[in-house]
């Protein structure tokens, strides 16, 4: 007869950082899962841009397309984290009940704002998107044309403009370390 082994999955978390376009999101979002992936912490990293490119074609950047986008990557996540695999999400998310949405259907959400002032995400723009939206050439650009809501009481804020890398991503670990999702046994580097 055969027999089913029962296997316990402990559903993942999901990192969800929000922030303007040039913030440090990404930076931190790839960062982060090395270290996890050092201390063997299952982790996929969904960035935005790639999402774009490769799941939401179909979309503009209207509210509605912006609010579906978000909702699709809370949804892999969700399907991610119900197999024990950690989310790390680097994605401008630049409305509160989107992100609230997200808070109500992922079990293990933490929110971290990328706070970063919209002059710095000028300065740090290497593919020029904050100058053409400011010439009008990109329309609906998030922080110019199209608000950002920063969130009301995020679990963690960074602030890529005073903080380094290696203290942005200290953060996160210890607050992940306070909540027992993660264990380490050594100190990384």
């Amino acid at each position: 007869m055969i027999q089913k082994n029962q296997t316990l999955v402990i559903p993942g978390f999901t990192c969800w950082l929000t922030g303007l376009s040039g913030a440090g999101k990404s930076t931190i979002a790839t960062e982060l899962s090395n270290k996890l992936n050092i201390l063997s912490v299952p982790c996929e990293v969904l960035d935005g841009d790639i999402i774009r490119k490769n799941l939401s074609t179909d979309l503009g950047f209207s509210r509605q397309d912006r609010e579906t986008n978000v909702l699709r990557v809370g949804y892999i996540c969700s399907l991610l984290n119900k197999h024990g695999i950690n989310t790390i999400v680097a994605l401008i998310s630049p409305f509160n009940a989107t992100r609230n949405k997200l808070r109500q259907s992922l079990e293990k959400f933490i929110e971290i704002y990328v706070d970063c002032p919209l002059e710095e995400c000028k300065k740090r723009d290497t593919k020029g998107l904050y100058q053409r939206a400011l010439s009008g050439e990109i329309l609906e650009f998030t922080g110019i044309s199209s608000p950002y809501e920063a969130p009301f009481s995020p679990e963690i804020t960074v602030k890529t403009n005073e903080e380094d890398i290696n203290q942005s991503v200290e953060k996160v670990l210890q607050y992940l370390l306070s909540l027992q999702l993660i264990h380490i046994n050594e100190k990384i580097n």
